[in-house]
């Protein structure tokens, strides 16, 4: 799965000039990657460059955009936080599948278990379900939107229903 860590780690190997590397999901199939070389600018030739490997080198069915690095606060992308090793590693993963999604996921939760239940075509949405037999805290919530969203192909968004059991 092309995730935002592979992708900007396949960036940067590609294009080791380019010192800052943010690739964001921006809706279904589409997604920005911010770039900026060790100059803090982005030429025009770089950022076509990038754009052609993004095409070409990168998930066929994402629409990118290309922009420079400094537009990530106007379009409010949201900061990286630090990760979880384990969630980390499965994000850099070529070979990450949605059941080592939810294993990655059910070894770091603290309370609850993820299951994954169906991805809606039309929005782009993963949706999964997570079992608890406490209610979730709000900061115990975003943690977990954050890291799943981190180990999701970009271009796609998801959604974690919580439910209640015994």
């Amino acid at each position: 799965m092309g995730t935002r860590l592979l992708t900007e780690q396949l960036i940067r190997g590609q294009y080791p000039q380019l010192k800052y590397v943010r690739a964001h999901t921006t809706g279904r199939n589409a997604a920005t990657l911010y770039a900026w070389n060790e100059n803090l600018e982005l030429s025009e030739a770089e950022a076509a460059e990038l754009k052609k490997f993004a095409h070409n080198g990168l998930t066929s069915f994402i629409c990118f955009r290309v922009k420079a690095y400094s537009q990530l606060r106007e379009d409010r992308v949201p900061g990286e936080g630090r990760l979880p090793e384990r969630i980390a590693r499965a994000a850099v993963d070529p070979e990450l599948g949605p059941d080592e999604v939810v294993a990655a996921m059910n070894a770091t939760m603290v309370s609850g278990t993820v299951t994954y239940r169906r991805y809606d075509y039309c929005s782009g949405t993963l949706h999964f379900d997570v079992f608890a037999d406490k209610a979730a805290a709000a900061e115990e919530k975003e943690l977990a939107r954050r890291y799943l969203s981190e180990m999701i192909p970009l271009g796609t968004r998801c959604e974690l229903a919580y439910r209640l059991f015994g």
